[in-house]
């Protein structure tokens, strides 16, 4: 869990070793419920689907807009849009950002670590 500070409850970046029912599992740790994997480390993120990604949901990842260039948002077991305002949002702090269903965003999150790009991911717990 996070701090009340809001610190990452893990403090670097790391693959994601699993996902499913509801948790994920990193760095021999597991979370249930949604997480944001970004340069400062992976975090509980509050939605459970992309209808309550809101502009405070993506305050934590325009925070750290300028250590990573994509986001990948893992929008849960189907695909799904993000409403224009919020695309907006991201654009403007330069980050490119690609929605897929969240099993897909977390192995192509993997991918892109493990080749050293800056990266990040917001991941709907499935």
């Amino acid at each position: 869990m996070a701090s009340p500070s809001g610190a990452p409850f893990f403090p670097r970046q790391v693959t994601i070793d699993g996902y499913g029912d509801s948790f994920f599992h990193f760095a021999s740790m597991s979370h249930a419920g949604s997480i944001l994997a970004l340069p400062s480390g992976i975090r509980p993120w509050a939605p459970t689907r992309m209808a309550e990604v809101d502009p405070a949901a993506l305050a934590p990842i325009l925070a750290e807009a300028g250590a990573f260039e994509l986001l990948l948002l893992g929008t849960g077991r189907d695909p799904a849009h993000l409403k224009e305002p919020l695309k907006q949002l991201l654009r403007e702090k330069g980050l490119r950002f690609e929605l897929m269903p969240t099993a897909s965003a977390a192995s192509t999150y993997n991918v892109l670590l493990g080749e050293g790009r800056r990266v990040g991911a917001a991941l709907i717990a499935v």
